[in-house]
Parts: structure tokens; C-alpha cells; sequence
């Protein structure tokens, strides 16, 4: 039986070792290294789906199985036909285990060996999410990548903490593996262990051991110090196999998609373009602007001269502080399309320069711009 999910590697940048490929999916190719809007409810907060397919120029979308799970249901999901039917998007998507919602989200939650049992945050009704459980739950929502159950390391962990967290992180892959049914989706293993190398090594080898056909990077990038972070991201991504796709999980920072291409990352996602927009901020080639501050009251250019967004060529700065300042939607939907156009343009732009192996040359020129220092 052939794979739902396969990597082709087409280039490698010779002088920083960043990978241009092409994710196959039962819906479409996905061109990488690439940034994956969140649509944690079946939805990018605000955005239509024609608008996230021809203005950001989005290639996959993520949603969210604790979320899903809680409401609609995904029973009622299945019903409609699967998440593709139910929020009219042909293009792959992708959904998370619901591990990190439970663990971010959950006040009172009780992890054993059998699951996690936990409280919903909605009503504080009791639920219970188990390994098998969750691959019901994936399945019935029907994306094309789905995520194993993981358990998500609070930052910072002691080591005999994390190490049995990591271990049973491995034993809950291995359950997924057998429960996991449909030909048509591809079932990624993450690979945990917190900030500890040996843990990090560990886990890899077992999760690839269970040869699933792709693998994630969890439990980093969740409020440790940036050296810390690139320190681990730089030394597990070449453990990961280089035949398939390597997947970076909480990542949306123009920095660290930057940093994450260069280790050799393939796929990131983040809730973050939608989340400034809803605070009034704008991702720009110069660094964030907060369109709520009175000096753009009269500023009528563009949010980034540099964009190619819808937004930026309708709108000027000043209607879009207006729209913020009076709480229109429109405002938020503006802010959000432009954000997610940028993060999008800006891995085009990294895929660019991997194929004229001049990563490194567009870090030094993006940082220097942006305001960044390079670490």
C-alpha cells in the first residue's frame, strides 16, 4: 500500500543545508519550507476560504482536534462529509492531537498511562482522551496529515519529568499506529524530550523506529529563551529522516521560520498573524507596526510598501486605524489577510533563495531590515 503522504527533495541550499521540497497529499501538493495557517475551529479566524486560497496564497490549513472534539463534535463532522466538505476547503489540511490543548488549556486534567481525563474549558465537563480515542477523532475529521498523541512538557521540566513524559509519549505513538486505520492520511509521529539532547536522541530513534511518514518536532517554542530554542531545533532536526517530512509545531515568527528553514524544517504553523491582527498589529518587511498608535492617523501609504496583499493595495494605514480605533470587523479581517499574506510571501521568498542557495545572504539582509540579531 502506498503512503498518503510522501516528501521529494528538489534542492539543497550548499551553503546552509536548508531543504526546498514538495509535500504530496490526497489533496494537493504542498511547496516547502512553508508556513501553515491555524484554523483552529474549522476556520482562519475572519478569513473566507476563496480569500485564504487566491489573497494569502495559503497551500494548507490547520485545525484543531480538542476544539473540534468539544464542538461541533466530530461525529457531526464525519456527518458532513469530513472537515474538507464541512468548511469548503479542496486544499490539504492538517490537525494537531489536541496534546498541547489539553495541557494549555485543561486547569484540572490527570495524566496517566491509559490517557488524559480532563475538564473541558467551556462547561467543566469531564472528558478522556486516550491515544485511540484521539485517532477516532482524527479519522472522523478526515485531514489529510494527522497528529499521534503527545504529552507536552510544561517549560522548564526536571529530567526525570521529562524523561518519563517522553517515554510515554513513545508507548501512546506506538498505540496510535495500531489504531490508526484510513489509507488516506498520513499519521506523524512527534518527537519529545524537552531541552535535553540525550532525551531529544531518544525519542527520535524509537519514533523512527515505527517508520511513519512524517515527523514533527514538539514541546519547544513554548517560552524558553531564543538560544535555547535554536540550540535544540539545530540539534534534532538532523536526527529526523531526510526522506520525509520534517515538521516544526508552534512556529510563526519571521525569525524562527527563517531559523527553522535553515535547520532543515519543512513545515511550521502558528496562531500568530490572526492573533496580532486582533490586537491591531501588522506584520511589516520592517518589523511590527501597531496601527493603533496616533502617529498613523494622517499616514495615508500602504502597511508594508513591500506587500502584495490585498489589503496593501486598497487600503492605507489611516482607514485601517480607523476601522481598529471604532472596532469595525473589517479592521481585523484587513490586519489578519495582510499578516498571513506576508508569512506567506515570506517562506516564498526563503524557497526563492534555497534554490539560488543564498538562504544565509537573505537572513543577513531580512534580519537586518526587521531589526533582528542573528544568534
Amino acid at each position: 500500500m502506498s503512503e498518503a503522504i510522501t516528501y521529494e527533495l528538489l534542492h539543497i541550499d550548499k551553503n546552509s543545508g536548508a531543504r526546498r521540497g514538495v509535500v504530496h497529499t490526497p489533496h494537493g501538493d504542498i511547496q516547502t519550507p512553508i508556513f501553515m495557517p491555524v484554523g483552529t475551529q474549522a476556520t482562519v479566524k475572519s478569513m473566507t476560504p476563496e480569500e485564504l486560497k487566491n489573497d494569502v496564497k495559503a497551500q494548507i490549513i490547520l485545525a484543531n482536534t480538542y476544539h473540534l472534539y468539544l464542538r461541533p463534535g466530530h461525529k457531526l463532522v464525519e456527518e458532513a462529509g469530513g472537515l474538507h466538505k464541512f468548511m469548503n476547503w479542496d486544499k490539504p489540511i492538517l490537525t494537531d492531537s489536541g496534546g498541547f490543548q489539553v495541557f494549555s488549556l485543561s486547569k484540572l486534567r490527570k495524566i496517566s498511562e491509559e490517557g488524559i481525563l480532563f475538564n473541558s474549558h467551556h462547561d467543566g465537563s469531564k472528558h478522556m482522551f486516550t491515544p485511540e480515542k484521539v485517532m477516532e477523532i482524527e479519522e472522523a475529521l478526515g485531514a489529510d496529515i494527522i497528529m499521534s498523541f503527545d504529552e507536552c512538557c510544561p517549560y522548564p521540566s526536571t529530567y526525570e519529568y521529562t524523561k518519563k513524559s517522553m517515554e510515554r509519549t513513545t508507548r501512546w505513538a506506538k498505540r496510535c499506529k495500531t489504531a490508526h486505520t484510513t489509507s488516506n492520511q498520513g499519521l506523524f509521529g512527534i518527537i519529545q524530550g524537552g531541552f535535553y539532547k540525550d532525551l531529544r536522541k531518544i525519542s527520535a530513534e524509537d519514533l523512527i523506529s515505527l517508520d511513519f511518514p512524517g515527523y514533527a518536532i514538539g514541546g519547544i517554542s513554548v517560552g524558553e529563551p531564543k538560544k535555547e530554542f535554536l540550540d535544540i531545533l539545530r540539534y534534532t532536526t538532523p536526527l529526523m529522516p531526510e526522506n520525509k517530512p520534517r515538521y516544526l509545531m508552534g512556529v510563526g515568527t519571521p525569525d524562527y521560520l527563517i531559523e527553522s528553514a535553515l535547520a532543515g524544517i519543512d513545515m511550521c504553523d502558528c496562531v500568530l498573524p490572526t492573533r496580532l491582527a486582533r490586537h491591531g498589529t501588522a506584520l511589516t518587511s520592517k518589523g511590527k507596526l501597531v496601527i493603533r498608535n496616533a502617529n498613523y492617523e494622517r499616514d495615508f501609504g500602504k502597511l508594508d510598501e513591500e506587500c502584495d496583499c490585498y489589503t496593501c493595495k486598497n487600503y492605507s494605514r489611516a482607514y485601517i486605524r480607523h476601522l481598529v480605533k471604532t472596532n469595525e470587523i473589517l479592521g481585523i479581517r484587513l490586519l489578519s489577510l495582510h499578516n498571513l499574506r506576508f508569512l506567506t510571501r515570506l517562506m516564498e521568498n526563503v524557497r526563492d533563495a534555497i534554490e539560488q542557495d543564498n538562504l544565509l545572504g537573505f537572513r543577513e539582509e531580512f534580519y537586518k531590515k526587521y531589526g533582528y540579531t542573528i544568534i
